[in-house]
């Protein structure tokens, strides 16, 4: 085995991770050389049921969950690439591999993730689509972890603004999970990536959910949480995010609703509250990269200014007009037109009607 069959063979291999991987590469220097160790040395370092499994480990194994990557398209990163997320090598724990679906790319170092309950209201879930389509349009990269809910409300108002999203998996990529998420994976993957530390084959067990987690917050910048019970998982990567030295930002909710006791004991306990998207672009001191051009100034869609706002929506009424004849009415490009449909409904100036259809809200 080489050096990256090695990497991707210690991920198959219960109960390794990168602090023993850390370990035994003290002693050994390169993975290949773990493998053609003998039991005695391996257990002085890891114990006899972990050098056990190595000395007996199937590469039969190895060759499946290869052969199963390649034909999903799947791209494996190990730790020592140079493709490796950079905000994960600053964590504790980080992963020995990541399996991609789509690409990771550097602009993503600038990411948020977003975060809540599966059972989210109203109010949860449209705020984590609004505020992940306003920071996604400010070239942040939106991270969730793909579940019911806040997750997925959060990965769909990425994609509204035509930005990237990363969704992380507690299963291998071959298990989706949910199941009815399945098409939105493929939309994550054509504009971000689904990633996953778990082998091809691994279901998605309830034990795997929190090492989720800390992908979450170890890929991101900070975490906003936009509404979560006492008792919900999403304070887990809030836990994570701490540990990490990332920011925690909460959305306020009403004091008598049980699902938002999460997020308002969180800003009791110091998280940053916030109210909108520019909250969090201040607290992380990228306004000044925004306004000086590189951020939704340096979209494909280009600048776009209030003047073009008011030609869209003097071209709108409230006669219902699709995507394609506002792009001839107003002689801009569908990407255009598209962020600027964005941009007034977030202002509750237009609203969408079924088959992708506008018109003016009043």
């Amino acid at each position: 085995m080489n050096s990256f069959e090695s990497l991707v063979s210690l991920n198959l291999i219960p109960q390794i991770g990168s602090v023993r991987l850390g370990r035994l590469l003290e002693y050994f220097e390169k993975p290949e050389e773990i493998f053609k160790a003998s039991r005695q040395s391996l257990e002085a370092l890891v114990g006899s049921r972990i050098s056990e499994n190595i000395v007996s480990f199937d590469t039969g194994s190895l060759d499946n969950d290869l052969a199963s990557a390649r034909r999903a398209g799947i791209e494996i990163i190990t730790l020592f690439d140079e493709s490796y997320p950079q905000n994960l090598r600053n964590i504790q724990g980080l992963p020995i591999v990541l399996y991609v679906l789509g690409k990771i790319t550097e602009g993503d170092n600038l990411s948020l993730g977003i975060v809540g309950s599966r059972r989210a209201s109203f109010y949860g879930l449209s705020s984590a689509e609004r505020f992940a389509a306003e920071l996604a349009l400010n070239k942040l990269t939106i991270v969730s972890g793909m579940a019911r809910g806040v997750d997925t409300y959060a990965h769909r108002g990425a994609l509204k603004a035509h930005g990237r999203t990363i969704a992380v998996l507690g299963s291998g990529i071959n298990h989706i999970y949910p199941p009815e998420n399945r098409d939105l994976a493929d939309k994550i993957a054509k504009s971000g990536a689904v990633v996953s530390e778990f082998p091809m084959e691994t279901k998605p067990l309830a034990q795997n959910f929190p090492r989720r987690n800390r992908l979450i917050s170890g890929l991101s910048l900070g975490v906003l949480v936009t509404e979560a019970a006492r008792n919900s998982g999403a304070l887990i990567t809030v836990d994570f995010a701490l540990e990490q030295g990332r920011e925690v930002f909460a959305l306020p909710g009403r004091i008598d609703a049980s699902g938002s006791m999460g997020t308002n004991e969180l800003l009791k306990q110091g998280a940053k509250l916030v109210t909108c998207s520019e909250d969090i672009l201040e607290e992380l001191n990228l306004n000044t990269f925004y306004n000086n051009g590189q951020g939704a100034a340096g979209m494909e869609a280009g600048i776009l200014s209030e003047k073009e706002e008011k030609i869209l929506y003097n071209c709108l009424s409230h006669e219902a007009a699709a995507i394609d004849e506002l792009v001839e009415r107003t002689c801009l490009s569908s990407i255009q037109v598209s962020e600027l449909i964005l941009r007034l409904q977030l202002k509750k100036l237009i609203r969408e009607l079924p088959g992708k259809q506008f018109i003016r809200s009043c």
